[in-house]
């Protein structure tokens, strides 16, 4: 269904500021009631994945980041990496997972990448610093703009 949207959020929850795209996606699933729109909180990307993406017209990724000051959101679309050395195991980088979309599919959805750069990654922290925590609300609202364009363009 290429109007269905599928947003994952990523990271792992016990190394600090890297839960912050679960917890977003958390955060979504509890607001966004809409049929279309799929919403995944998941450790890592992993194989399973390939077929729902396929099946998107657009991807949300939400990731922690380590480029940049903290605090810092960003929001980029991507595209798949035609020279990525990937396993069937998971998949490091969003790229990767969608350069197997398009060599078992033929084609990739539209695809973005939203991130907010983290200030601790330390294991055993299972909270998100103030700096994390104050980017959560901005991952979100560019996630929901995201959904207002496409959307719009599909009606």
């Amino acid at each position: 269904m290429k109007d269905r949207i599928l947003i994952i959020g990523y990271g792992s929850p016990i190394r600090g500021d890297d839960a912050i795209g679960p917890l977003v996606a958390d955060r979504l699933i509890d607001s966004i009631q809409s049929e279309q729109i799929i919403v995944y909180s998941r450790h890592i990307l992993t194989a399973e994945l390939v077929g729902e993406v396929a099946e998107a017209g657009m991807v949300i990724f939400l990731d922690a980041s380590i480029e940049g000051d903290p605090g810092t959101v960003c929001c980029r679309p991507l595209a798949a990496d035609p020279d990525a050395s990937i396993s069937m195991a998971h998949f490091l980088d969003p790229r990767e997972l969608l350069a197997w979309v398009a060599a078992l599919y033929g084609h990739t959805p539209q695809a973005y990448l939203i991130t907010a750069t983290g200030q601790t990654f330390d294991y055993a922290g299972y909270q998100l610093s103030d700096t994390a925590d104050a980017a959560v609300q901005p991952m979100i609202d560019w996630t929901l703009k995201l959904i207002d364009q496409f959307t719009a363009t599909c009606a």
